[in-house]
């Protein structure tokens, strides 16, 4: 089951335990970075372009629950 990204008016929440603010998110991406070496070989991303993403899990880490994270509206966000 995937579980969308919060937005600005929605975040998530653990439906088994009602945790609102830790979780283990399990994600691929695509992405193109530049990377800038310096002079003694040590890389630095300096700018990264995110070509595509996918959620593939959420993990409530209060609970470990996988299956019960879900998508609330968050306070305040109809007004």
């Amino acid at each position: 089951m995937t579980v969308p990204l919060p937005t600005a008016s929605t975040r998530w929440r653990c439906a088994l335990c009602g945790n609102l603010t830790r979780f283990d998110v399990t994600r691929s991406s695509k992405v193109v970075e530049y990377v800038h070496l310096d002079l003694a070989g040590e890389p630095k991303v300096e700018e990264r372009e995110v070509l595509s993403e996918t959620i593939e899990s959420v993990r409530c880490r209060w609970c470990n629950a996988v299956d019960q994270v879900e998508l609330v509206d968050r306070p305040g966000a109809g007004s």
